[in-house]
């Protein structure tokens, strides 16, 4: 197919997008909106900010033929700055994929949709609230029913009791939270495949590496060390857990080998769950009776407005009659 076909069936799907659709750079994640689809070029805009950025007819020409020219599939790494854009607008032509998690940008026989658009902010959720079977998620709820009950801003002011249920709860979020963190933060070290940051809602993130050092076993390390003349006495420590092996057979004490430092902490001893899940199903209880006043308040509001359409719409059908004097 040549690229001036492409065009024109690129610029069909482009202007079938709802008006207020979301697209995301397949890199670096910025979300921007299309503003206007013409004949040769397409213009953006960033979320970020109020710029129109013009996509132009020669810069995709020249993207269709290197994802042509590649056997397989164009790197999106290998993009200059500034076209990321091109990939994602291209990806909405059904013969061109984008990969997320490779990064890549193919040609593919079967239409599939892109999965850097996000057209769901122009559809009405009319679907049922649920809610998130997951640990932090009821443990969160917990916590902001606590917050909004007593003033933290004066912690100094609060009970002990009190203060021991936010304590609790604290200490289960970010227990929880963490684990989460932990689950999502894998998911993404397998769509990342670059260090630049990737942009969200609320923040980015991006790849890094952290080195751990261990160390080789002793044997090793010694040999090498005095192979190039190092006295491996001067690398030599104390080994903490023989020290602690052989305390228990002299009459040294700990301190007498060890700089003993105390330091005090509040330790979470135990977690009331049947309480917690008593005040939880409460909660979800009057979420529940929220979202039923409102789905109400919303049919009322329609029969109103439809009751009021229907007292000041205008039939052409009616005849209005006057009574005619006779002259």
């Amino acid at each position: 197919m040549s690229f001036r076909v492409t065009w024109d069936n690129l610029l069909d799907n482009v202007e079938e997008l709802p008006a207020d659709a979301t697209l995301l750079t397949p890199l670096s994640r910025k979300p921007f909106h299309i503003t206007d689809v013409q004949q040769h070029r397409v213009l953006i805009e960033y979320q970020a900010d109020s710029e129109t950025v013009p996509l132009q007819r020669d810069q995709f020409e020249t993207l269709f033929e290197r994802v042509d020219d590649t056997t397989g599939s164009f790197d999106l790494g290998r993009l200059p700055p500034g076209a990321e854009p091109y990939a994602t607008v291209m990806s909405l032509h059904p013969r061109f994929t984008i990969d997320d998690r490779d990064g890549t940008l193919s040609e593919s026989e079967t239409p599939t949709p892109s999965p850097l658009v996000d057209a769901h902010t122009v559809e009405h959720d009319d679907a049922p609230r649920e809610e998130p079977d997951i640990p932090v998620y009821a443990d969160a709820l917990l916590l902001i029913d606590a917050l909004e009950q007593h003033d933290v801003t004066s912690l100094t002011d609060l009970d002990v009791p009190t203060l021991v249920n936010l304590y609790t709860l604290l200490s289960d979020v970010q227990r929880n939270a963490n684990d989460l963190r932990q689950e999502v933060r894998g998911v993404l070290l397998d769509r990342l495949h670059h260090d630049q940051p990737v942009s969200g809602q609320y923040g980015s993130v991006q790849r890094a590496v952290r080195r751990n050092r261990t160390l080789k076993d002793d044997e090793t390390v010694l040999e090498l060390l005095e192979a190039e003349g190092i006295d491996p006495e001067r690398v030599m420590t104390v080994d903490t857990s023989k020290l602690d092996d052989a305390l228990e057979v002299t009459s040294l004490s700990t301190s007498d080998v060890y700089e003993i430092e105390e330091s005090e902490y509040v330790r979470k001893a135990d977690v009331d769950e049947e309480m917690k899940e008593t005040r939880l199903q409460g909660l979800k209880d009057q979420l529940a009776g929220a979202d039923e006043d409102t789905t109400e308040l919303q049919a009322e509001i329609e029969e109103l407005e439809q009751r009021i359409t229907e007292l000041t719409s205008f039939d052409s059908g009616t005849s209005f009659h006057t009574r005619s004097t006779g002259g």
